[in-house]
């Protein structure tokens, strides 16, 4: 396997993009990564593109060639991703994956997504892709129904009635507006839930609705969940969570790049609306659209672009997937897992590690990567926190970006984000949230649930230019 190199990064700022196409910001990051690399698109010799939630609004299975189309990007082998939230990583394995064994000199990863919509809730539903859904809810073959039959339309009439009995208590024609206005916005979720409610059972649907209700993706109850039972083990608590989420917020302050640009102080933190305890919103990462690219070339090309100064060597490159089914499993956590392949191939351990960007979909997911990771014992991640080990200018700075808790969590694109800024602070370019002598950097970037842990993972480890 040859020594593979990244040459070239860019990430658009996260956030609310309501008039651009996903078009429009994979381009931007693909454009600016070439920039930054000093290169042209034809250049490019193989694409891999990573995208979650585009296929909510219809384009299937094409989408990196439809996306890049438009700047040029064609004819090459263009190779669409999805892994969940480890989309954006697995695309860059890939791509690392290509140059490592020779087939090609230059490869680049994008990823790009669109997640703000006027209803939450359609968002949160399709975040249930990320599970096992015939196991955990038997709804597969009801998902692909397409209208309703004429009893069906008389369930939903029966639905209607009933609903407007049980929100106005008894109150038919007191507030007709008002009614006529709520059962408008959830119309097309009460006809879903009645074709169904026919088709597979009531109770199903309302377990279903309990994982998609409210305004919170699913996984946070996973992560509260997981979090409960940790308090329960180790004794970690609230405030810890807290002094997690106020770090990253603050971080994010610094990265121009971020979502969230605003400071949360510890209790402010603990004192916001509970998405599900002990997680508050501060703790959770929101929902955002981005987009952020990566390009990759071998060690020849490096010399001969004449970019030695620039190019961050990937020391370790490792995607792997779920196995264990049971908290109380003697099985190691995938990120252990996946973490040591990842220090043996790098030649490096724990301790040599100067700076980390880990997957904080909320901030329990900091505490039990930091023990995964090898950087605290295990049940110790919180306290690791309390003790400012994790803040810049601690041992091991983790999340300077803000993470998705703050820098934001635009599926496809969380994983290259977290290159980019890696590459960005072993450049020394990171600004006022430089961590200094940064040499080794590591990122963990997860996605989905199977059994107990994250259905997929990658771990990358890299390496500071020569100097």
């Amino acid at each position: 396997m040859r020594d593979v190199y990244i040459i070239g990064v860019s990430t658009i700022k996260f956030g609310k993009h309501a008039d651009k196409s996903i078009k429009d910001l994979a381009i931007a990051a693909a454009i600016g990564c070439l920039t930054d690399a000093g290169l042209s698109k034809n250049d490019i010799q193989a694409l891999w593109f990573s995208n979650a939630g585009w296929g909510e609004a219809g384009q299937m299975t094409i989408r990196g060639q439809v996306a890049l189309k438009g700047m040029g990007i064609e004819g090459i082998p263009i190779t669409n991703v999805e892994n969940a939230c480890a989309g954006g990583s697995t695309g860059l394995h890939h791509a690392w994956y290509g140059v490592a064994g020779g087939l090609y000199d230059i490869t680049m990863a994008v990823g790009a997504e669109k997640l703000y919509h006027s209803n939450k809730n359609l968002v949160f539903q399709g975040f249930l892709g990320g599970i096992d859904i015939e196991n955990v809810l038997p709804i597969a073959n009801a998902l692909s129904l397409f209208g309703l039959t004429d009893d069906e339309k008389i369930k939903v009439e029966q639905f209607k009635q009933k609903y407007q009995k049980d929100v106005h208590k008894g109150g038919g024609a007191k507030k007709p507006k008002a009614k006529e206005s709520r059962w408008k916005k959830y119309r097309d979720q009460f006809t879903a839930a009645i074709v169904l409610g026919e088709k597979v059972g009531y109770d199903t649907v309302w377990k279903l609705a309990k994982l998609t209700a409210g305004d919170h993706s699913p996984f946070m109850d996973v992560y509260g969940y997981a979090c409960r039972q940790h308090m329960k083990k180790y004794g970690s608590t609230a405030e810890q969570l807290a002094i997690i989420a106020s770090k990253n917020h603050f971080n994010s302050t610094l990265n121009p790049n971020a979502q969230y640009c605003f400071d949360v102080p510890v209790d402010k933190v603990l004192s916001d609306r509970i998405v599900s305890w002990p997680l508050t919103r501060s703790m959770c990462a929101p929902i955002g659209d981005g987009s952020a690219s990566a390009i990759l070339c071998s060690e020849d090309t490096v010399k001969k672009l004449g970019l030695t100064s620039q190019a961050v060597k990937i020391k370790a490159s490792v995607l792997g997937s779920a196995i264990r089914t049971s908290f109380d499993s003697d099985i190691p956590e995938i990120g252990e897992r996946l973490s040591k392949q990842a220090y043996e191939k790098a030649g490096v351990g724990p301790q040599d590690i100067n700076v980390a960007e880990v997957h904080d979909a909320s901030a329990f997911g900091e505490v039990v990567q930091a023990e995964n990771l090898g950087f605290c014992p295990k049940g110790e991640g919180g306290i690791f926190a309390e003790k400012g080990e994790t803040s810049l200018g601690g041992r091991i700075p983790i999340n300077p970006s803000g993470g998705l808790i703050s820098r934001g969590h635009p599926i496809g694109a969380s994983g290259l984000a977290q290159i980019h800024e890696l590459v960005t602070q072993l450049r020394g370019n990171a600004g006022k949230r430089q961590v200094k002598n940064a040499r080794f950097a590591l990122a963990e970037n997860g996605g989905g649930a199977l059994g107990t842990e994250e259905a997929a993972m990658c771990v990358h480890i890299l390496e500071a230019p020569s100097r």
